[in-house]
């Protein structure tokens, strides 16, 4: 804690014992700030990043990846993960399983081809940068671009064939497709013949993925390929699968601050604070054992009425909370004619649903105020018209957040955000040396 407090005498001695902050005062405690949390100098030392040594970006940037875990605290509530579990099982029950569950299109193509397609272009899915029909759309075209010979030799042939050159963090996508095409020719097999170079084992086979430096496979896209190759029965027979994590991202990770599943000593810091992303990768490993924790309390409760592994919970959790329900999605109106209000589940309303109802057409309404469904009683009017209760048989349909009542506490927790260590916002471009001036991230 060394460098912080010298950080904090610095500003003491700044300020003195003065109410107010004179100019000059005010001066020295901006360039202390400034020096402290975004400046280096020569000698500050070095970090291992993707592959290399990076310079510190700042003596804040040493203390924070010494200090962050026990700054932030994160921990697990049994508790709450037991609440969890008890609404999970609720829907799998309600929606016959179903709920855990979703396949997409393969395209007609072979078991072969599907496992192919999705482990050359898994690693690159960031930002929703990729659909499996567009991509297979051009596998039928020619197959010859998804041969791993071809993408070891010419990586950026490859990543423009399948339409992504002009998307964002290109600095990381060829080499990503290079390295994994020659973790294949290395193993001297095809994707789909990976599972049997181990055992059949999934996990075993999810260590080797993430082990295999500079190929883009983390924790999340490892967990989400091998989840897909099973749940689409690509590759049948396996062991291990019941030791894949939910995949962390946004979304599940804001639905486990909300639910309280996890819980951290103080709010979340900005991506600003967090250089190099060492609390959004902590945060991204507590809430997968989180989610896990959910699923052994579900599992040790209900095993008839529970899924096979921790992995599944993510189709339900990913797709529909944290994607549809927990997000501003209900709106309050209110009538510009007779200035009642009005709940309702989109934003481009302009008629004032209330007198339209009561037979009174062409009444204009504006919108007010917007807000999560779980914060109002007639959250319902936004939940029913999601895109997945739309699609359930009316048997099934739901008209509120299973997480409503467990969510109340920490209902408006945001999830961490990153900013990426390499590219042109990135932290590797936006070093500045002490007493230089400048430097930072641009837009």
């Amino acid at each position: 804690m060394d460098k912080l407090s010298n950080f904090c005498s610095e500003i003491k001695a700044s300020i003195g014992e003065a109410e107010s902050l004179s100019v000059s005062e005010a001066r020295k405690v901006v360039k202390s700030i400034n020096d402290f949390l975004y400046t280096n100098y020569p000698g500050i030392g070095t970090t291992w990043e993707l592959g290399e040594y990076r310079e510190y970006f700042s003596d804040f940037h040493k203390f924070w990846e010494a200090h962050h875990k026990e700054i932030l605290d994160c921990k697990i509530d049994d508790e709450k993960c037991e609440q969890v579990a008890d609404a999970l099982r609720a829907i799998y029950v309600k929606t016959d399983g179903d709920a855990f569950s979703e396949l997409y299109d393969t395209c007609g193509l072979s078991n072969e081809d599907v496992c192919r397609i999705r482990f050359l272009t898994a690693n690159q899915d960031f930002r929703g940068s990729l659909e499996f029909a567009k991509l297979a759309k051009i596998f039928k075209t020619d197959p010859s671009i998804f041969d791993e010979e071809l993408i070891a030799d010419d990586s950026a042939a490859f990543i423009s064939k399948i339409g992504i050159a002009d998307k964002s963090q290109n600095d990381k996508r060829n080499g990503y497709a290079e390295t994994i095409s020659k973790f294949l020719l290395d193993k001297e097999c095809d994707p789909y013949g990976l599972i049997d170079k181990y055992d059949r084992d999934i996990f075993k086979l999810r260590q080797a993925i993430i082990a295999c430096d500079g190929a883009g496979y983390g924790n999340k896209k490892t967990d989400m390929f091998l989840r897909d190759m099973v749940v689409l029965e690509v590759w049948k027979d396996v062991t291990g699968f019941d030791k894949i994590d939910v995949a962390s991202d946004v979304n599940t990770i804001k639905v486990a601050l909300r639910t309280g599943i996890i819980k951290t000593e103080i709010p979340l810091v900005s991506s600003f604070l967090d250089i190099f992303c060492h609390q959004y990768s902590y945060i991204e490993t507590m809430n997968a054992s989180a989610w896990r924790r959910v699923w052994e309390i579900w599992n040790e409760k209900y095993p008839a009425e529970c899924i096979e592994s921790p992995c599944l919970i993510d189709y339900f959790v990913y797709n529909v909370i944290g994607k549809q329900f927990c997000k501003e999605i209900l709106y309050q109106f209110e009538c510009e004619t007779h200035a009642h209000t009005f709940m309702w589940h989109s934003g481009r309303n302009k008629t004032c649903q209330v007198c339209l109802k009561n037979g009174i057409k062409k009444v204009k309404a504006q919108p007010i105020a917007r807000m999560m469904p779980c914060s109002n009683e007639e959250g319902y009017v936004a939940i029913l018209e999601t895109p997945y209760v739309l699609s359930l048989p009316n048997e099934q349909k739901i008209s509120e957040c299973p997480f409503k009542e467990i969510c109340q506490e920490n209902r408006y927790l945001q999830p961490p955000k990153s900013i990426s260590i390499l590219g042109q916002t990135g932290w590797s471009t936006a070093y500045a040396r002490k007493n230089e001036g400048g430097g930072g991230l641009m837009a």
